[in-house]
């Protein structure tokens, strides 16, 4: 599909309905712009939805926390007299 578009005050380009349709872009989403040479490529960010079983995520908060504690548990110990 190609159309014709007028570049506006301020460099404002509108989309018209039938080209949001098309590439799937609604009011409010972000899209990316990137110049190849003499060509503007546009396209809709669509970030990607990923499905994480939570238990996964809390054992691995858990173990950062683990590893956390012991390096600071360290530090603190380091500067200790024995006193």
């Amino acid at each position: 599909m190609r159309i014709v578009l007028k570049v506006r005050r301020k460099g404002i380009l509108i989309l018209p309905k039938k080209l949001r349709e098309a590439i799937g872009v609604d009011e409010g989403d972000d899209v990316i712009t990137e110049v190849k040479g003499d060509k503007l490529i546009l396209w809709v960010l669509k970030p990607k939805v990923v499905d994480v079983d939570p238990v996964y995520i809390d054992k691995l908060l858990r173990e950062e926390y683990e590893v956390e504690k012991k390096k600071y548990e360290g530090m603190f110990r380091y500067g200790e007299t024995g006193s």
